[in-house]
């Protein structure tokens, strides 16, 4: 699509682990997808900036500046953006409650849908006991964690020179290690446990950088993924039906598309039978 006057309307979309400041962010990919998508409500579901990196040092090239643009735009064409500061942003936790230049900044939020279900919308650190009770052992994963990056960019480079797709070897190195699952699982429990506390129908949260959907014990399990591996995103539609969208999937369907459309052979004229 690519035009904002294209772009698909949804009810609310929800974004999470962006993660502008850093060189993992696929930023690029990122602004097509805002181009191609606009909401009523946009919630940002923390780690959209990342302060623990930029702390380190600075890196913001102009790709990142114009996703917060972009953002910005959204803004002031009537989107109402409410932003939920994660543990990567928690500079900004200092202004809950506050609102700047129409951007609403909330520790959490009850986001009630369209058919009536109530979810539960948080980043989720503070549910994860390594961020909470050992910062210094998550800091030093971050570190791991942005080497696997570092190598992922050089992976991915040489892939695109190869004509091949987008592939997060980071990603599958994390579902493939048992202890990252277990603790993937008990995430998706503790989540699920705090939306039923709250008297919430589901949860809708980040920080994990693993999309999902499911049921968890009678409660809907949603998290938006992010924009450093997988690129997904939680948009609401019109109806209440939540859905994931995988960026880089949408892209290779509509590029398969547009190629079956080319090879089809042009419709001969009809010819008359001989009898």
């Amino acid at each position: 699509m690519g035009e904002d006057s294209e772009a698909i309307r949804v009810r609310t979309l929800f974004l999470s682990d962006l993660h502008l400041g850093t060189k993992g962010c696929q930023a690029g990919l990122l602004l097509e997808f805002l181009k191609d998508y606009d909401a009523d409500t946009i919630y940002l579901v923390g780690d959209i900036v990342d302060g623990w990196q930029l702390r380190s040092g600075w890196y913001w090239p102009q790709a990142h500046n114009d996703v917060v643009q972009k953002l910005l735009r959204k803004v002031r064409k009537g989107s109402h953006l409410v932003y939920v500061p994660g543990n990567h942003d928690e500079f900004l936790r200092d202004y809950i409650g506050t609102t700047f230049g129409g951007i609403e900044i909330a520790d959490s939020r009850i986001h009630e849908s369209a058919d009536g279900k109530r979810y539960l919308v948080i980043h989720g650190d503070q549910f994860d006991m390594v961020v909470r009770h050992a910062r210094w052992l998550a800091h030093l994963g971050d570190g791991a964690y942005t080497f696997a990056l570092f190598v992922n960019t050089g992976l991915n480079r040489i892939r695109r020179r190869l004509g091949l797709s987008y592939w997060s070897l980071s990603a599958w190195a994390k579902l493939k290690v048992k202890n990252a699952v277990n603790f993937i699982g008990q995430f998706e429990e503790f989540l699920s446990e705090e939306a039923r506390r709250q008297g919430a129908d589901g949860v809708i949260c980040g920080h994990i950088h693993h999309a999902a959907n499911r049921e968890i014990s009678g409660l809907r399990y949603l998290n938006t993924g992010d924009w450093v591996e997988s690129c997904t995103a939680i948009v609401e539609h019109y109806d209440g039906r939540m859905e994931v969208l995988n960026y880089p999937s949408l892209l290779r369907a509509r590029a398969a598309a547009a190629e079956t459309r080319r090879e089809a052979p042009e419709a001969m004229p009809g010819r008359r039978a001989v009898a």
